[in-house]
């Protein structure tokens, strides 16, 4: 019998985790990245295998790169949509993100616009409001969101997604991969996803951001089975650039000064 993992939080919080390891957990017979398993959940309470850490090798973080791609392509009905079934406010410790459900008519038909409204300007008020970013911020970051709502940034999704949304873990720094052994091996496997239809360089840009074990052989790993387009280097701090305004917003500091910093090259 498996050990357990007893996580509690805010009811819907947990409810929304929930149906994002259901969903990424739907990719995993085609070759998706492996998901963290849910054994029974109730209100504001959720039953979770336990990961016992292990130390990665290159070999465990190539076929994670593998895994995430074939993640990425199980694809999204469009750019910003929910897990399948969720209904509602989707709870964000930066306040509410804004994502539309599942089987919503799509508001958007380019990867810009869907991360100039969603993704980046909801948080510049908010930032500004705590104080972590000033004016000239502020001015900085709405020029970005404003060349990506003319499309000037897009760019097309790695070659296994195609044209089409990609499915995304949401919120992957490499607090949210557990290197585990299992069957005498290692793997890494996803946990506490705020799962939604977006662009799949976003969440190669955020294991970079915080840094994550062995990123390089991930990279290469997801490389062999989906290459990137080209020039996605250059796109890195853009798509880290969400992740960056989230935390200004909740824990400001450096944050915000950062997330202007790297807004400049994208202005």
């Amino acid at each position: 019998m498996s050990s357990t993992f007893h996580k509690t939080d805010e009811p819907v919080t947990l409810r929304f985790e929930a149906a994002g390891l259901r969903w990424l957990t739907e990719a995993v017979d085609d070759g998706g990245a492996p998901v963290v398993e849910i054994l029974a959940e109730g209100e504001g309470w959720m039953d979770l295998v336990h990961l016992p850490s292990a130390e990665p090798t290159a070999q465990a973080a190539a076929a994670l790169g593998r895994g995430l791609a074939r993640t990425h392509a199980a694809g999204a009905p469009s750019l910003g949509c929910t897990p399948p079934g969720w209904q509602g406010e989707v709870p964000r410790s930066s306040g509410p993100m804004p994502l539309h459900a599942h089987d919503a008519e799509a508001p958007f038909a380019r990867w810009g616009e869907f991360y100039a409204e969603y993704q980046l300007r909801p948080y510049v008020p908010r930032a500004l409001a705590n104080g972590s970013i000033d004016d000239d911020g502020a001015r900085v970051l709405e020029r970005v969101a404003d060349r990506l709502a003319a499309g000037e940034l897009d760019h097309d999704q790695p070659a296994l997604v195609g044209p089409g949304a990609a499915r995304l873990h949401g919120d992957l720094w490499g607090g949210n991969v557990v290197w585990t052994g299992r069957d005498g091996d290692v793997e890494g496997v996803l946990i506490d996803p705020a799962a939604h239809g977006g662009h799949a360089e976003t969440d190669l840009a955020a294991l970079a951001l915080f840094g994550v074990d062995r990123l390089a052989d991930i990279r290469a790993g997801y490389a062999e089975v989906s290459p990137l387009a080209a020039g996605w280097r250059d796109r890195v701090g853009l798509h880290q650039l969400t992740m960056l305004v989230m935390h200004a917003v909740i824990f400001g500091g450096h944050y915000g000064p950062r997330a202007v910093q790297v807004a400049q090259g994208y202005a």
